[in-house]
């Protein structure tokens, strides 16, 4: 990121320049009508709102507006030099994107072995790891959702796991589908990806799944379709027949009573960072998240490659746009057509249901700053960092490839990070501009805010202020490396600000694709 000359002196700019290509600059704070802004030698002709876009230069009718060097969208109307730019005069427009596969793809930088991070996590049976250590009740059906927090709460209000120190708490993972759709297809197919990554899912010590029976997402299914066995950690039932919510809840009891001795056993030991999936992740954006919190995330996800493990970046809509910027790091071809692949279904997805890409940003999003889909898309693949993009998954399929990969997903923040959970992931980030509060279980959510004001104002929410760098006291790879030992921490068992918060427990939301019927 290149800013304007006088960033040296911490704080003098009013605006930031991320290129010199650009024909637009943001304001670092609300700036007045008739202010001069030396170092783009224009002078204000509105107010320019705090992480708002300044016109540098006249942009013509139809001409492209450009910021980080790429079009964010085109003129509806000449814009003078020292117009505020946004929705009013700056919308969508279609143009060519130079795919360029694999162009940029680079061998990676691994650290030395001996220099490798570490962290404090669990060393589950079957080698992976885990950063938490919870009981799951998951439900196959909304139907038994009501029972499955009735199970949760006899074990985390009654004291019961008084006596097991070492277990993170039982958590009900309940939802609003499961029946009233078609037994196959794109939809019956997400949930059960979903539903069988928590199963096995290294931040569980036990699951319990919990039906009620009649239910098109039946239970025994899931088990054939993708080779789970009940056993001592893994335990499934149905309401219709254990006759009934009292019966249910009696006997789901008493099955993950028996699981607590096995898990209050797991202890936490001395993993390599190899062992980590990272969820990437942004809600309530501004026109700051593009050039504080995302790319500081990139330099985080980036170091967490180098150290050997993963991150998957997600949230298919908001990269729309700038998905030319991922084929050109893809490792093979087939990875960078799978990602365009993806961005096909969700044009023809969208069009479908009498939408458009453009329908995101959200009205917080627009009011942060940010005018379009494309200007979005390009400060949020910002989180990816910059190395190579070793594969392609759909929603909740199972992320295999360590280094960096993407995942399909809404941008729909909570049913994208059900996915990412699903797909592998045992920490997550999450970059916020206007403040979203948000958590996740089993896997602890770290939020970062993009600007200091934010920060400030929603300090019990935020684990760190990215907003340093736009400030001018730090820079991208600064904050990147502070982000990583957090990252490290929180995984070796400090609690994020989320959970503190107690978050996590309504956020499970599996992508619900097809016609309710």
């Amino acid at each position: 990121m290149n800013m304007t000359s006088a960033d040296s002196a911490k704080g003098a700019s009013l605006t930031i320049r991320l290129s010199p290509n650009d024909n637009v600059v943001v304001s670092r704070a609300e700036i007045l009508e008739a202010t001069d802004v030396p170092q783009e030698n224009v002078t204000t002709r509105n107010i320019i709102p705090t992480g708002h876009k300044l016109a540098t230069r006249a942009i013509a009718a139809g001409e492209a507006v450009v910021k980080y060097d790429q079009i964010i969208g085109f003129a509806k109307q000449a814009i003078a030099a020292g117009e505020h730019v946004h929705v009013h005069n700056c919308g969508m427009g279609d143009f060519e994107r130079d795919y360029a596969f694999c162009e940029g793809a680079r061998p990676t930088d691994f650290v030395a072995p001996e220099a490798a991070a570490t962290f404090q996590g669990f060393r589950r049976a079957d080698g992976r790891a885990g950063t938490r250590n919870y009981i799951g009740i998951l439900t196959s059906v909304n139907c038994s959702a009501t029972v499955a927090r009735y199970i949760a709460e006899a074990f985390n209000k009654t004291g019961i796991l008084d006596d097991y120190p070492n277990i993170d708490g039982v958590a009900a993972f309940v939802h609003s589908t499961g029946c009233g759709m078609a037994d196959s297809g794109d939809g019956y197919e997400a949930l059960q990806r979903t539903l069988w990554g928590y199963a096995r899912h290294p931040n569980f010590a036990g699951v319990l799944m919990v039906g009620l029976g009649c239910e098109v997402n039946q239970i025994p299914f899931l088990l054939d379709a993708y080779g789970l066995k009940p056993g001592d950690g893994f335990q499934t039932l149905t309401i219709q027949e254990s006759g009934g919510t009292r019966r249910t809840v009696d006997e789901a009891i008493e099955r993950i009573r028996a699981m607590l001795p096995a898990a209050e056993t797991a202890r936490r030991e001395t993993l390599p960072a190899s062992e980590l999936t990272l969820a990437l992740q942004c809600g309530g954006s501004d026109g700051y998240s593009g050039i504080t919190a995302n790319p500081a995330l990139g330099a985080a996800a980036d170091l967490l490659v180098r150290h050997g493990g993963s991150a998957i970046l997600s949230e298919t809509p908001e990269i729309y746009g700038a998905e030319h910027l991922l084929t050109r790091r893809a490792v093979d071809r087939t990875v960078g057509e799978k990602l365009i692949e993806r961005i096909r279904w969700w044009e023809d997805y969208t069009k479908r249901n009498g939408g458009q890409m453009n329908n995101n940003p959200s009205p917080g999003n627009k009011a942060g700053g940010l005018t379009t889909i494309l200007e979005k898309s390009l400060g949020a693949a910002a989180k990816g960092g910059t190395t190579n993009l070793t594969g392609v998954y759909k929603y909740a399929e199972p992320v295999t490839a360590k280094g960096f990969a993407f995942m399909d997903s809404p941008g729909y923040d909570p049913c994208s990070v059900t996915g990412q959970v699903a797909a592998g992931a045992n920490v997550v980030c999450f970059t916020t501009g206007r403040g979203s509060v948000f958590g996740f279980k089993p896997s602890p959510s770290i939020k970062l805010a993009t600007n200091s004001a934010m920060y400030r104002r929603m300090e019990e929410d935020m684990d760190i202020n990215c907003g340093g760098i736009a400030d001018g006291d730090k820079t991208v790879a600064e904050v990147g490396e502070e982000i990583f030992r957090k990252v490290l921490d929180v995984a070796s068992g400090k609690p994020s600000k989320s959970e503190a918060l107690g978050f996590g427990d309504a956020e499970f939301i599996p992508w619900q694709i097809g016609a309710v019927m």
